[in-house]
């Protein structure tokens, strides 16, 4: 695996560098921002490790630019800022990663390792729609006809299955195990009360239902 590292700090880029080829890895190195940009969008890597803070251009500002362009390279950002909002900042921008220093250089390697078993982003489903719904996984917003639909956390996860089966039958069995994790019937109305909240935020106000209750059977979400 070819791996392009930018750390301003020359012991943990050295010390880094050296972990990473002991993993077997080829790496190249860059000690500032331009630097790493010249070699990111001159050369072929399979992941971008890079240090945020760099002075100058920093990586978050290289990520960007490489994202501006098309170049969907995994990305590792390492930094000092162990903020919710800096770590929600660099996902947001396009990060694949995020470790906050200090790290250990094993958990880097397997966190690099592990962006390689990810499938392509382009492979990736972000956003799923079903006529005028959409649902926005990442930022975990929904919209109907461009209005936004404010959903509670288990809601969002009841209307993402039934989205992902769109057309389709699903029964109450198959709700309690993929959206509850239940592997038995609690003998409760759980689902019938959500599948109430979910109606009443989704379809209420307009002509057409989306949710729909198969008599005896299950629910479908009509796929138009």
């Amino acid at each position: 695996m070819k791996i392009l590292l930018l750390e301003d700090d020359v012991a943990l880029r050295t010390h880094v560098e050296r972990a990473m080829m002991a993993a077997g890895h080829v790496v190249d190195t860059s000690s500032t921002g331009p630097d790493a940009l010249f070699l990111a969008t001159s050369n072929a890597y399979d992941v971008l490790v890079l240090d945020r803070m760099v002075p100058g251009l920093d990586g978050l500002s290289i990520m960007k630019a490489l994202r501006v362009a098309q170049d969907r390279t995994p990305v590792l950002l390492l930094t000092a800022m162990d903020g919710i909002e800096d770590r929600v900042e660099g996902l947001e921008a396009g990060a694949d990663d995020y470790l906050v220093k200090p790290f250990a250089v094993t958990e880097l390697i397997a966190r690099i390792n592990a962006l390689m078993r990810r499938p392509p982003i382009s492979e990736t489903t972000t956003v799923l729609r079903v006529g005028d719904l959409e649902m926005h996984l990442i930022r975990r917003s929904v919209t109907r006809a461009g209005r936004k639909v404010e959903l509670q956390a288990q809601e969002f996860k009841l209307l993402e299955y039934l989205v992902r089966h769109a057309g389709e039958l699903v029964t109450r069995t198959m709700l309690l195990e993929n959206v509850w994790s239940f592997h038995f019937d609690p003998q409760s109305n759980i689902i019938e009360s959500h599948m109430s909240r979910l109606r009443a935020k989704v379809d209420r106000g307009f002509e057409r239902e989306l949710i729909q209750t198969v008599r005896g059977a299950g629910y479908r979400i009509d796929a138009g």
